[in-house]
């Protein structure tokens, strides 16, 4: 059973499916999940993206997929991509009977991320974000900001494949919401999933984008050498290009040459 989640303000429907569907062709079962606030999942306010419940939504969800009837409760997979690929890194390091876990273009270090965005806009993005977190204290509806946008917009991401790349991963019937709730800001900066690599004990994948302008390459491939059992993919995709075309079709491959080496299909 492979456990998979997306990133930033992503759902599971951009081509998060696309990697599930051949995962099942190969033979594993996959159990794709939106965040609470995000997607076919509940909770209010929506577009709030708060990391400690995030991470309650993965160990909720590796819970569930272990009572599911023929699964086997030792041989659950965590797959996360981009900011979920640091909860991946988490959650396999807090649970010891994880199998193995597969992280692509992942979060790993806030501050190298934080550097990545334009200073004039993380000076914007704080500003609102304790403008944000002010109003939650008072009950007041969340302060919004784009996840992302094209390069001097005030977005999360706004490096210039931010935009098309959403696009480009988001099918035309799909209504995706593109706003966060931007007290989230004030979380990046402080969070380092990375560091956790090293008590990850189980088969771990790091696929990296060398040319990530959202998830700084360098910092992840430090964080994937000290994982005791850490192998290392790297694609000349940028952040974004990593979902489709010709690097999905590599990425995809790749991932399930790492399960089956580590996690083979049984009958």
């Amino acid at each position: 059973m492979i456990v998979m989640a997306h990133g930033l303000a992503g759902v599971k429907e951009q081509r998060l499916d696309a990697f599930a569907e051949r995962f099942q062709a190969a033979g594993y079962a996959c159990l794709v999940f939106d965040y609470r606030h995000f997607g076919a999942s509940s909770g209010e306010p929506r577009q709030l993206l708060d990391i400690k419940r995030q991470l309650e939504d993965w160990t909720a969800a590796v819970a569930y997929a272990r009572t599911l009837d023929d699964v086997d409760a030792d041989r659950v997979v965590v797959w996360g991509s981009s900011f979920g690929g640091g909860h991946a890194i988490i959650t396999a390091a807090r649970d010891c009977r994880i199998a193995a876990a597969i992280v692509q273009c992942p979060f790993t270090n806030g501050v190298a991320s934080t550097l990545a965005i334009p200073p004039v806009t993380s000076v914007k993005l704080t500003l609102w974000a304790l403008r944000d977190q002010l109003g939650a204290l008072t009950g007041a509806a969340p302060v919004r900001v784009a996840a992302y946008g094209p390069p001097g917009s005030t977005a999360l991401m706004s490096s210039p494949d931010a935009e098309p790349g959403v696009r480009a991963m988001t099918p035309d019937d799909v209504g995706v919401a593109k706003e966060v709730a931007s007290r989230f800001a004030l979380q990046i900066v402080r969070h380092f999933p990375g560091r956790h690599a090293r008590r990850v004990s189980c088969p771990i994948l790091f696929v990296i984008c060398e040319t990530d302008a959202v998830a700084p390459a360098g910092p992840t491939r430090r964080y994937a050498a000290q994982a005791p059992r850490g192998e290392v993919k790297l694609t000349t995709a940028g952040h974004f290009e990593i979902y489709v075309g010709e690097h999905f079709e590599q990425t995809v491959t790749d991932q399930l040459a790492f399960l089956a080496h580590h996690v083979p299909v049984t009958s």
